[in-house]
């Protein structure tokens, strides 16, 4: 909830002891801010995340530093933490790295026959089962579900420079979902086509659907901050 300063009011976290506070605190404030309860360019403060996770402020310090560094927020002095705004430039920019990273598995896949992982199925069949309007549990199996393909290459460098566009993909994805709903019905359709064409080594079929599920669309990119910036009139 937005504050009249502009800061965010948490929600009350659930108590758990299994995991080190800043790991803790760290996956609150990361799926607070995936969720959009902590919305792009408002204000987190340390003190209203120790109350809400009943911790220390030295915890919450670690796990922000750790979201800084992931790109979710800027730490700025005297003001806290800035949850950062998905920019239409930065989706625009995530897709076509994602389209040279996976279209290159796609193509060694196919081209190799390289055995496609069991596991890209079963992620499927969990996404089907999760109702359309919860985003968050299928941003992370749909993370899963490109990154298993990614990996099946065995290139742990290809597989860990992949990895490391995790959070803005997710972060991409729940934005995009939540400006188009409607897209959960492709993604799953794709999805599919895209499994069925490596499963037959259809490298062209392959290509054409992964090309066709990350293309920006206009519709979601015209709703961001940045927009048309640097365009001709």
């Amino acid at each position: 909830m937005l504050q009249t300063d502009g800061t965010m009011k948490p929600r009350q976290a659930q108590p758990s002891i299994a995991k080190p506070a800043r790991e803790r605190v760290y996956l609150y404030v990361r799926e607070e801010i995936l969720r959009g309860h902590f919305a792009g360019g408002s204000f987190i403060e340390e003190e209203q995340i120790s109350s809400a996770m009943k911790v220390s402020r030295t915890p919450v310090r670690e796990a922000f530093h750790r979201l800084e560094a992931e790109r979710f927020i800027d730490l700025l002095p005297r003001r806290g933490a800035l949850v950062r705004q998905v920019t239409a430039q930065e989706l625009v920019d995530l897709y076509e790295t994602r389209r040279m990273i996976e279209g290159y598995a796609v193509a060694r896949i196919c081209q190799q026959k390289i055995p496609v992982p069991v596991e890209m199925a079963t992620i499927l069949d969990q996404m089907d089962a999760i109702p359309n309007n919860d985003h968050f549990p299928r941003v992370e199996l749909n993370r899963r579900f490109h990154f298993t393909m990614v990996g099946a290459l065995g290139n742990e460098v290809l597989s860990e420079l992949y990895q490391s566009l995790g959070s803005r993909q997710q972060r991409v994805a729940m934005t995009a979902m939540s400006v188009d709903p409607n897209r959960v019905d492709r993604i799953r359709i794709e999805h599919r086509a895209l499994l069925t064409a490596l499963q037959a080594g259809d490298e062209a079929q392959a290509r054409a659907v992964l090309e066709q599920h990350l293309r920006p669309i206009v519709g979601v990119v015209s709703r961001l901050p940045g927009y048309g910036l640097g365009e001709g009139d």
